[in-house]
């Protein structure tokens, strides 16, 4: 193909753009904020919904732009994100910077005409994402823990935008995140591992898809599932279940050990992608029935 044909084949700009916003994943973790924004409210106000959703994409947009301008030359060297817009050219580095910072400081301050906390919140997550997790993710396995933190504040972040306050419930919510992401991208870096290594990054435990690493996943699946079965108990506030809806998270999270314990006994890949796609519909669908069960209690 010659460069004229490659260039008119190439996604249009505004598709570039929307593209390093990884638009998927932005979209997931902003339905996240609206779950914990319903379960938080006491009454709901539209305008708060929209400004959520609006200034989360903005910001969690905002960090994958971020992200991808640091690690440019990584990705260009790893099969999954070699066709990236910043990598191949399409968009400029410095048109890249200037975009990302836009959506970020617009993102925090449509976040901050919810409140003060919500605005703070947010910000701390494009900080902690793109200056602390990213450069740690070439130097440490523990990059995955650093990065749970920002990965765990949109859940909480939601009941903070009702409320204006961190609290017990919040807390609850962003422990269930936060424990959740481990094996979720434990699994992701075992089915990648050789393009994760091709890039220089450091993912898994313990540095390589083996046994160890298996049962790491086994023992965090375990306690994500009980961290999502403490508010049946009466002890987080008015954060709390039905034993109907307990019962049913607790099917659910037997469907997600089930996947990780057979990733401990297979280690395969396909196994390893089953389960990463197990833990996508395990988190969607604990936050819908922590909603659900709210408002039919």
């Amino acid at each position: 193909m010659s460069e004229a044909q490659a260039i008119a084949k190439s996604p249009g700009m505004l598709a570039n753009y929307v593209e390093i916003t990884k638009p998927r994943l932005s979209i997931v973790v902003v339905f996240s904020s609206i779950a914990g924004y319903f379960l938080g409210a006491v009454t709901y106000d539209w305008l708060t919904v929209v400004l959520l959703c609006i200034g989360g994409y903005f910001l969690v947009g905002s960090s994958n732009v971020f992200n991808q301008i640091i690690e440019q030359d990584r990705d260009a060297l790893m099969k999954r994100t070699m066709n990236r817009p910043i990598p191949t050219g399409r968009i400029a580095v410095n048109h890249a910077w200037i975009f990302g910072l836009t959506m970020a400081l617009t993102g925090v301050y449509l976040l901050y005409l919810i409140n003060w906390p919500t605005a703070f919140f947010g910000a701390l997550s494009i900080i902690l994402y793109a200056a602390v997790y990213t450069p740690l993710k070439t130097r440490t396995p523990l990059c995955v823990f650093v990065g749970a933190f920002p990965g765990a504040i949109p859940y909480m972040l939601g009941w903070v935008a009702a409320s204006g306050s961190f609290g017990i419930e919040p807390g609850t919510l962003f422990m269930l995140q936060f424990f959740w992401q481990f094996p979720h991208f434990w699994a992701i870096g075992w089915m990648l591992e050789s393009d994760y290594k091709a890039g220089g990054f450091e993912m898994l435990p313990t540095g390589n898809a083996d046994r160890g690493t298996a049962i790491q996943i086994v023992l965090y699946t375990i306690w994500t599932i009980a961290v999502s079965l403490i508010p049946a108990f009466g002890v987080t506030g008015s954060l709390y279940m039905t034993l109907w809806s307990a019962a049913v998270i607790l099917l659910l999270g037997l469907w997600f050990l089930y996947y990780s314990v057979k990733l401990f006994r297979e280690r395969t890949n396909a196994v390893a992608r089953k389960l990463m796609l197990v833990s996508v519909s395990y988190i969607t669908l604990i936050q819908i029935i922590y909603v659900i069960d709210k408002f039919i209690r």
